[in-house]
């Protein structure tokens, strides 16, 4: 059984076996590199110009990165104010088309801000270059129809939004740190005297003898804040394209100076999109082939006014 182990040193053993396992080695990596049938090809459009194109209510454009400058407010034409944030535009462009599975579901990177090439790493250098783009600051990837196609390069100003359309945004909230039930869940807590020692502020009963463990997803005190939120439905109240900034209605995620995405609402439910009879900038906002805009554009909220009764 071991007869061709005999007359060989132990150095022999050990650079058989290895020459062995190297062959095997070799010959698992071209399999693995190997293109196999049951695989999916990549589809990536192409744009190589910016032309103005026709909104249908099956279109899906690209969202944006923005930063988030604070919050103020402002009054609509009825004389109500309105509590605002403040969004602005940092040098916002196309890096890539991102290759997908299905032709029909592209996707857009896009990047906002202006990163230094000594604080860039060499991987997104390497791929900043490779598309003819100064380094970002942030980069995320928006889902489109192919008829929403942007070119590389192509900026997008706050034109791009209508006001009085509905927008999602999606940002990091802003972290509490580690919280009891009180602040993190709401809970009423325990009695503030009469009989109560040292439970004002407890969770309580986590369980039943039976089974006899917390079920999962039990609401206990831990880290809050830092995740992702998106806020549905937002109204954009007002457009300024001279600082390149939005106004939207209401509070949105995480501090001041936080990226923020911002797309065109997908969960419209009795809702409209944009405001009856609006211009929408289709796939964005084309420099001399769109309509030109004054510098401050409001929306209007229309309806009846709020500070006079109704007749009836």
């Amino acid at each position: 059984m071991f007869s061709h182990l005999f007359g060989r040193r132990p150095g022999q053993l050990v650079f058989s076996s290895l020459r062995v396992w190297q062959k095997q080695f070799t010959t698992s990596t071209a399999v693995s590199k190997a293109k196999l049938p049951h695989e999916k090809k990549r589809y990536a459009p192409s744009a190589t110009e910016l032309k103005l194109g026709t909104y249908t209510p099956e279109s899906r454009r690209t969202g944006i990165i923005a930063r988030k400058k604070g919050m103020t407010g402002m009054w609509d034409e009825w004389g109500v104010r309105v509590p605002v944030t403040v969004l602005q535009l940092d040098s916002v462009k196309v890096v890539q088309i991102i290759k997908t599975s299905n032709p029909d579901h592209p996707r857009l990177q896009i990047g906002c801000g202006v990163r230094k090439e000594k604080n860039t790493t060499k991987s997104l250098l390497g791929h900043f270059k490779a598309h003819g783009i100064e380094p970002k600051s942030k980069l995320f990837e928006f889902p489109i129809t192919p008829d929403a196609v942007l070119p590389v390069g192509t900026e997008i100003t706050a034109a791009h939004f209508v006001p009085g359309q509905l927008v999602d945004v999606t940002a990091i909230s802003t972290g509490k740190g580690f919280q009891g039930v009180m602040k993190r869940w709401g809970f009423a807590g325990g009695r503030a005297s009469h009989g109560n020692s040292l439970a004002h502020r407890t969770p309580g009963s986590t369980g039943n003898i039976n089974p006899g463990r917390v079920y999962p997803g039990k609401k206990m005190p831990g880290r809050m804040g830092g995740k992702s939120v998106t806020v549905l439905r937002l109204p954009v109240m007002k457009v300024d394209t001279a600082l390149n900034c939005i106004w939207v209605k209401g509070s949105v995620p995480g501090p001041d100076e936080q990226f923020i995405k911002v797309r065109d609402s997908i969960k419209l439910v009795k809702h409209r999109l944009f405001p009856e009879g609006a211009t929408v900038p289709f796939p964005t906002f084309v420099s001399g082939q769109s309509p030109d805009l004054p510098r401050e554009t409001i929306a209007r909220v229309g309806g009846h006014d709020p500070l006079i009764p109704r007749a009836d």
